[in-house]
C-alpha cells in the first residue's frame, strides 16, 4: 500500500456505486478497507484482472479492474447548456462539513466526547474534494454525485442516482456510471 502523494492525479475512473473491496496486494488473502461509491481514482497498472489504483491523497490499492468505471478522458466541455449553478455554495458545504468533523476530532481528542459520541457526531458527513490547478472534482451529498469544476460552473461528472425525463431539478442531464451488470 503506498501513500506517497502523486503529482498531477487524474482520476481515470471511479469506483461502482455500491463500493467495491480493496487488496494491499494482488492476493486475496490481503484485505484492507473498502472503497466509498463513486470515489474517483486512478488507474495506474494492470495485472490480469487486478487493478492498481491511486486516491487523490496518493493512498494505492489493489481492486478488481473489471468493476472499475472509467470516466471520460477530458473533464466535461464547458459549454453554456452543460453547467449547473455557482460552485460556491457547494465548497461552502464542503467546509462546514470538514469544519464539523475538525469539531467532533478535536473534542474527542480533549475526551468531551467519547467514541460513541463521536460516532453519532460524525454520522453523515461526507465531502471529497479534488483540486488540480483550475480543475475541481467535488461530492454533492445532497445530490449524490461527482461535479467537475473549472471555477465558473460545475457539471455533473458520476452520480448514484438514476436520472430519469421526470427529474427537473435543474441540473445538467447526468449519466448513471454503473457497469451493465448493476444496471
Amino acid at each position: 500500500m503506498s501513500r506517497a502523494p502523486g503529482p498531477g492525479f487524474r482520476p481515470t475512473h471511479v469506483v461502482p456505486r455500491r463500493g467495491m473491496p480493496a487488496w494491499d496486494a494482488p492476493d486475496p488473502a490481503r484485505p484492507t478497507v473498502p472503497l466509498d461509491p463513486l470515489l474517483p481514482v486512478e488507474l495506474v497498472e494492470r495485472r490480469g484482472d487486478w487493478g492498481y489504483i491511486r486516491c487523490s491523497n496518493g493512498w494505492g490499492a489493489w481492486v478488481d479492474g473489471r468493476r472499475l468505471v472509467a470516466v471520460p478522458e477530458d473533464p466535461p466541455a464547458a459549454d453554456d447548456t452543460a453547467g449547473t449553478a455557482d460552485p460556491l455554495p457547494l465548497l461552502a458545504h464542503a467546509e462546514q462539513a470538514l469544519a464539523d468533523y475538525r469539531t467532533a476530532v478535536r473534542e474527542l481528542a480533549d475526551g468531551a466526547l467519547d467514541g460513541e459520541a463521536f460516532e453519532e457526531r460524525t454520522r453523515g458527513l461526507r465531502i471529497g474534494i479534488v483540486l488540480d490547478g483550475e480543475s475541481m472534482w467535488v461530492y454533492d451529498p445532497e445530490e449524490g454525485r461527482w461535479v467537475y469544476g473549472d471555477g465558473r460552473r460545475l457539471t455533473t461528472y458520476a452520480t448514484d442516482r438514476e436520472i430519469t425525463g421526470e427529474d427537473d431539478t435543474g441540473h445538467a442531464p447526468t449519466r448513471l456510471v454503473a457497469p451493465e451488470g448493476e444496471r
